[in-house]
């Protein structure tokens, strides 16, 4: 089931880079802040009709720190992926911003001490030159 989320991931976010291309003419921090109020919406609206909202009181400290880091990096991502794309093609960004599972299999081994493979270590050096060749 989790290589079809993924999937389904990566085909969502493909279509937010297609979508993402009728925001040219408006400023990409205020284009970033509404579709951020349509993901909180979408968001709560399937907790709310799922009844998880009880989970929020089994929330650690621990887990309150993650969840702001990872709205921070969120963030930062979605605005300087918005702006890139208002100031470039988006055929030439979206490759760009896909260096983000290298960054994250070198994250992972350094932070969270995953090990990389042979097959994962080729991949990544031929997502990273398959990149190069966008640029």
């Amino acid at each position: 089931m989790w290589k079809l989320l993924a999937f389904l991931s990566a085909v969502f976010a493909a279509f937010t880079s297609i979508f993402a291309y009728g925001m040219k003419n408006i400023d990409s921090t205020l284009a970033t802040a509404i579709r951020t109020v349509v993901v909180l919406a979408l968001a709560w609206g399937i907790i709310f009709a799922n009844g998880n909202i009880k989970g929020i009181k089994d929330l650690t400290a621990t887990n309150w720190v993650f969840l702001i880091l990872s709205g921070l990096a969120t963030g930062a991502s979605w605005l300087c992926y918005f702006k890139a794309i208002q100031m470039g093609e988006v055929s030439r960004v979206a490759p760009i911003d896909k260096l983000s599972v290298v960054f994250t299999l070198i994250l992972s081994c350094l932070i969270l001490h995953e090990k990389l493979t042979i097959k994962t270590t080729i991949g990544s050096v031929l997502i990273t030159v398959g990149t190069l060749l966008f640029l």
